[in-house]
């Protein structure tokens, strides 16, 4: 196990992190961090608030808002990362990440209550000012979504 990798982030130590708060805080732990990425997930639930008119009768979560989940779930992983790299830099203080661009997005399946989504993130880039990812949003090992993103990080 190197020095990236924790047992998980749970959603305490992930508020600490994103400014995002409920009902758009979008990942609920965050499970492995690496060099190169990272992994972690959203349990989604019938309660959610989007499921009130995205659809009534068949709910089914907005493909957006799985990319919103991948970002965020990039976003802490490269904070996190910097503050391996970094002795100086500290995730929940140093920057705050912004989504920027979204490109290659592609959504292969319908994500529903009761699924698990689990993001795969791979770190593309990864400066002290842009960071680039490519994110897998999967149901039971079934891809649902990917997207290439852009985040820019900037001081908090």
């Amino acid at each position: 196990m190197s020095e990236f990798q924790k047992e998980a982030y749970d959603i305490t130590e992930i508020m600490k992190v994103l400014p995002h708060r409920y009902p758009f805080l979008l990942v609920d732990k965050v499970t492995e961090i690496h060099e190169k990425g990272g992994k972690g997930y959203k349990n989604v639930s019938m309660n959610e608030e989007f499921f009130q008119g995205h659809f009534p009768g068949k709910p089914v979560m907005p493909g957006v808002l799985i990319i919103e989940g991948m970002a965020q779930c990039s976003g802490f992983i490269a904070l996190k990362i910097l503050e391996k790299t970094d002795p100086h830099f500290d995730a929940a203080q140093g920057k705050i990440i912004y989504f920027m661009m979204i490109d290659k997005a592609k959504f292969r399946r319908p994500v529903v209550p009761g699924d698990r989504l689990d993001f795969e993130i791979e770190v593309l880039k990864l400066s002290s000012r842009i960071a680039r990812f490519m994110g897998y949003a999967k149901v039971n090992g079934e891809l649902a979504a990917e997207a290439e993103m852009t985040a820019m990080l900037e001081n908090r």
